[in-house]
């Protein structure tokens, strides 16, 4: 159980991080600079690196948060919201703080206490 909320940790912040920078650095460098200049390029670019990134750990982190919910016989509606707050930027950061605590006062023992 330490080692899925460890994986889930980790995850939760590599999916908020990369959101983070797709929606407020990427995207905006892509769609809102002058079209074909150097910036602008590179946030093309930015863009579809981040984005694929993204994408493909955000699957992962999907997986371990069903399966932490799961072991831990969360409800159904705390676990959407732990699945839903990958695709909405910033709010991940907030939802993985919540499972901590959570984590931290139904589960001490994941944290060696």
């Amino acid at each position: 159980m330490r080692s899925l909320f460890r994986s889930y940790r980790v995850l939760a912040v590599l999916v908020g991080i990369l959101l983070t920078v797709l929606v407020f650095v990427a995207m905006p460098m892509k769609y809102l600079l002058t079209e074909g200049g150097s910036t602008q390029v590179f946030g093309d670019h930015l863009t579809a690196v981040v984005a694929v990134a993204h994408g493909w750990i955000y699957i992962v982190y999907l997986v371990v948060a069903f399966l932490l919910a799961r072991r831990l016989a969360w409800s159904l509606p705390f676990t959407v919201v732990m699945l839903l707050a990958g695709v909405i930027p910033v709010f991940i950061f907030w939802v993985e703080h919540r499972v901590v605590t959570r984590v931290r006062a139904e589960h001490p023992e994941v944290f060696g206490g």
